[in-house]
């Protein structure tokens, strides 16, 4: 699959926003989203325009990249999850039929 002029790939995130976070899908879907997001901007915290998505156990994962470590720290702190780290975090895995 190739990625468009421009656009961040998985490598260039992983080197430049090292610090990752995995959220369940349920903690940003729908009005979810736009608060995690606005906290996000208010705080003034270094994410990823660009982040990862995988999947495990039949649930869906978002990987939330900081450039600074506090920054992720802050993060967890607010919405759980778990941390990442970008060499072994998982691939993609489709949901079992």
């Amino acid at each position: 699959m190739s990625r468009r002029k421009g656009e961040l790939s998985k490598g260039m995130i992983d080197s430049g926003w090292p610090h990752q976070v995995a959220v369940h899908e349920s903690v940003i879907r729908g009005r979810n989203y736009v608060t995690v997001h606005y906290w996000i901007d208010a705080e003034g915290l270094s994410l990823c325009p660009r982040g990862h998505v995988f999947g495990r156990d039949d649930s869906y994962y978002n990987v939330f990249c900081f450039a600074e470590r506090e920054h992720a720290e802050r993060f967890h702190r607010k919405f759980g999850g778990e941390w990442i780290d970008p060499k072994t975090r998982p691939t993609w895995l489709a949901k079992k039929r």
